[in-house]
């Protein structure tokens, strides 16, 4: 006979270890399972911090080519611009012949019409937006506009800026590296001590310059020439005095002040050499050298120009104007209020600059408008000069004696012009700009004529004779040569 009760303690003794066994295999699978969901969560990190790194790779390397792209196309809308300006700068002669008589009846002859101050209104078309290929033009009237013309506008919603500068309107320092007249350094010191000279600028030479050094007028406009100059003795700017302030090397204080540099003792390469000189400050370039970097057309100094060409009277800026007549080989300038009175020097160029902005920048057809203007005369012959010599007597300026005859230093015609073109193309949040500067010498450029054809080329000759026009090769050749110029400077910005 069996004994219930044991039977019943044994069973109930098999339960807790049973239990355990169970609960251990579930902490076991638990355990398990946390370690798949780290597993799982780490590669999702690594995918994630790797997916990042790619996307901004792949979009960096996507930004910095759509960047590429984009200024290479602002470089050549640029390059665009500067060649249709040389090709506008080309046509001035006969723009000048054609308008010649009826300038010739207003006292203006032998006029250099400055055609590149209209570059907007001549080239405009050229700048225009096409309509891209299969899009429906706008209507124009009478079928005008660039996108009714042949090889007009331009595609891809990019455009041009640009601005023909007249390097001989301006103050060319470089006359000085000549080694052959001395009378240039005396030219280029008498035009600079006459920019610097006015007391209302004593403020500039009564602190540090650029080197940490006291500099005052007449050493820095020595300084000017000297780095131009190739003798080897120090350029003295006061002519009052007989000898010059030192006939040591001039290098010596760049080696002194230990600038990594010495004295140049050739001409400037660009404007931006100037910095180099001793004693140029911030100050100093922005007052005398560039005073309005957005618009190069009132930079008063330049570095591009011959020896024999003048300054010139018609795009010349008001300040540069009132220096060259400011200059002691000129005028006798302790006399003479214009150059002494700063209320006097105010009013002169307040007349002269509103008169350049009524005539979009240009002053004094010819010398001499410019002479009886200064020197306040009647002349019935000279309308203008008569007027702007009116204004300044009612502006309170005196008349200017002059020692030299104007057309001693001014003329009416250039040789050089600064060709700035801005290349733009626009983005989605950006706007890339690319700017080409390049100096054109149109010493020796002759004008452009009709080319003759090339009798192979001819078509049959009508019943009037009349033969095809040239080849437009035939018209490349001859604008790719002498009537456009040379350049002689070309930087990419």
């Amino acid at each position: 006979m069996s004994r219930p009760g044991r039977h019943h303690a044994g069973r109930r003794a098999s339960h807790p270890a049973a239990g355990g066994r169970a609960r251990r295999r579930l902490r076991a699978r638990g355990d398990r399972r946390g370690v798949a969901l780290v597993m799982v969560l780490g590669a999702i990190t690594v995918l994630t911090v790797f997916l990042t790194e790619l996307q901004e790779e792949t979009s960096t390397e996507l930004s910095a080519a759509l960047a590429d792209r984009d200024a290479l196309r602002a470089e050549y809308y640029a390059k665009s611009a500067v060649n249709l300006s040389r090709m506008l700068i080309a046509a001035e002669p006969s723009v000048s012949t054609a308008l010649g008589p009826m300038l010739g009846m207003m006292g203006m002859k032998n006029i250099q019409v400055p055609v590149w101050k209209f570059t907007d209104m001549f080239l405009g078309p050229f700048n225009a937006q096409l309509v891209e290929p299969g899009v429906e033009p706008p209507p124009a009237p009478a079928g005008e506009g660039s996108a009714a013309g042949k090889n007009l506008g331009l595609t891809g919603g990019g455009r041009f800026e640009l601005k023909v500068v007249d390097e001989g309107s301006k103050i060319n320092i470089n006359r000085a590296a000549d080694d052959v007249a001395v009378s240039d350094q005396l030219i280029v010191g008498g035009q600079l001590s006459g920019l610097i000279a006015p007391e209302q600028y004593n403020p500039l030479f009564e602190e540090r310059d650029g080197d940490g050094q006291f500099s005052d007028r007449m050493t820095i406009c020595s300084a000017l020439v000297d780095w131009a100059d190739p003798g080897d003795q120090t350029f003295n700017c006061d002519f009052k005095m007989e000898a010059p302030s030192s006939t040591g090397a001039e290098d010596s204080f760049y080696q002194t002040v230990g600038l990594p540099y010495l004295r140049k003792n050739a001409p400037y390469d660009s404007v931006e050499e100037l910095r180099l000189v001793r004693g140029m400050s911030d100050d100093f370039w922005a007052t005398f050298v560039d005073p309005e970097p957005s618009n190069p057309d009132k930079r008063v100094l330049t570095v591009w120009g011959s020896r024999k060409q003048k300054t010139n009277v018609i795009s010349a800026s008001a300040q540069t104007l009132w220096a060259l007549t400011c200059n002691d080989n000129v005028v006798d300038r302790p006399a003479t209020p214009l150059c002494t009175d700063p209320n006097q020097m105010a009013s002169f160029l307040t007349v002269t600059s509103l008169v350049q902005s009524l005539t979009g920048g240009l002053l004094f057809p010819t010398v001499k408008e410019f002479e009886i203007a200064m020197t306040q005369k009647e002349d019935k012959s000279s309308v203008l000069g008569t007027m702007i010599g009116q204004q300044l007597k009612a502006m309170g300026v005196e008349p200017v004696k002059f020692r030299a005859k104007p057309s001693s230093f001014l003329g009416n015609r250039s040789s050089f012009l600064s060709i700035y073109a801005d290349g733009i193309v626009p983005g989605n949040k950006r706007e890339t700009r690319v700017r080409i500067h390049a100096v054109v010498d149109l010493t020796g450029a002759g004008k452009l004529e009709e080319v003759k054809p090339d009798p192979n080329e001819l078509s049959r000759p009508g019943s009037n004779g009349a033969v095809s026009p040239a080849t437009p090769d035939a018209y490349e050749q001859q604008v790719r040569s002498n009537p456009a110029g040379t350049i002689v400077y070309y930087r990419i910005e």
